[in-house]
């Protein structure tokens, strides 16, 4: 008795060449991916639009660094003392022979960021401890729309708050005769660079990851205890980083600068002396000096000693955050 199994015919084993494989058809996604529709040359636009703007913000840089470089590296290298420079008590580039002593502008800057920053760094990390671990709801949105806003103000609205408001109230707190010095330079430098170090740190307690908080509070601590032993040293790195970039803020500070500390070309021994910076000494006599001559030059050799110092404190902040991501 057959049955229906038998009946069946046997099946031809048929033998396919390597170069003859069946191709599959390409899948619809494949094809929409491959497809340059609309979508892809949006993409291709943004995509290069985006690596335009990265590269010209460093050839910005670049081009600015060597159009001050070219205006007073020759000066520098042939008719200036760098060790005069760097070191002499006295800037006179209008006698004769001039003086180029830029160590009272260079005392003057450092004496008014270190106040400022004295000023700010309490301020603006008490401000992002409350905006970042306290306030809730609206209460922390508007208080960060506050900070922004406070960073928007112009220098100049500054300077005239150091001019007509801090010099009369220094003069009468601290019986002094000039109201126009260090102190008042630094305390308006350290609002002006608060906003800076607030944003920047209230990012850096945010990046601590939220079981480290609850670890600490399941092992009983409270929550100052959290953020003083747990959130804040591990926070370190970017707090150190929001420093650096309010001291590059506070050292590249110009009109304010001018309006608030006197200029007083001498290195100052208090913060009640008058004082004068690298930035308002460019910004004060650059306008009456000589295109091309010794003055002229001199004032790019200052532009560029500033440059170098803002740019290696950029870069140091940017050193801090970039070991702190590679040892995370």
């Amino acid at each position: 008795m057959s049955t229906n199994s038998d009946k069946q015919p046997a099946r031809k084993l048929v033998a396919v060449k390597p170069d003859e494989q069946p191709v599959d058809k390409q899948p619809d996604w494949a094809y929409a991916l491959d497809h340059r529709d609309r979508s892809w040359l949006v993409d291709l636009f943004a995509r290069i639009g985006v690596q335009v703007g990265g590269i010209s913000a460093i050839l910005f840089i670049v081009a600015i660094f060597l159009f001050i470089g070219t205006e007073g590296f020759e000066f520098l290298w042939n008719r200036l003392s760098f060790s005069e420079l760097l070191f002499g008590t006295q800037w006179d580039p209008t006698v004769e022979p001039p003086v180029y002593g830029a160590a009272p502008l260079i005392m003057g800057t450092a004496w008014i960021t270190f106040v400022a920053m004295v000023i700010a760094v309490p301020l603006s990390f008490a401000a992002a401890v409350y905006v970042g671990e306290f306030a809730r709801g609206k209460q922390r949105e508007w208080l960060k729309i506050g900070i922004e806003l406070l960073a928007a103000i112009p220098s100049v609205v500054w300077g005239v708050i150091g001019l007509h408001v801090m010099k009369p109230l220094i003069e009468d707190t601290f019986d002094v005769q000039v109201g126009l010095n260090v102190l008042n330079a630094g305390i308006i430098l350290g609002l002006m660079a608060a906003p800076i170090i607030a944003t920047i740190a209230e990012d850096a307690l945010k990046a601590v990851p939220e079981g480290y908080r609850e670890a600490a509070e399941s092992l009983g601590a409270t929550r100052w205890q959290v953020i003083w032993k747990v959130v804040l040293p591990h926070a370190r790195p970017g707090l150190s980083a929001a420093v650096l970039l309010g001291v590059g803020r506070a050292f590249g500070e110009t009109i304010a600068v001018l309006m608030a500390s006197g200029h007083r070309l001498m290195i100052p021994e208090s913060v009640f002396d008058s004082a004068a910076t690298l930035t308002a000494t460019i910004a004060a006599e650059l306008g009456e000096a000589a295109v091309g001559g010794d003055h002229y030059q001199v004032l790019f050799v200052l532009g560029l000693l500033l440059f170098l110092i803002t740019f290696c404190i950029n870069l140091l902040a940017d050193r801090i955050v970039r070991g702190r991501r590679a040892k995370a």
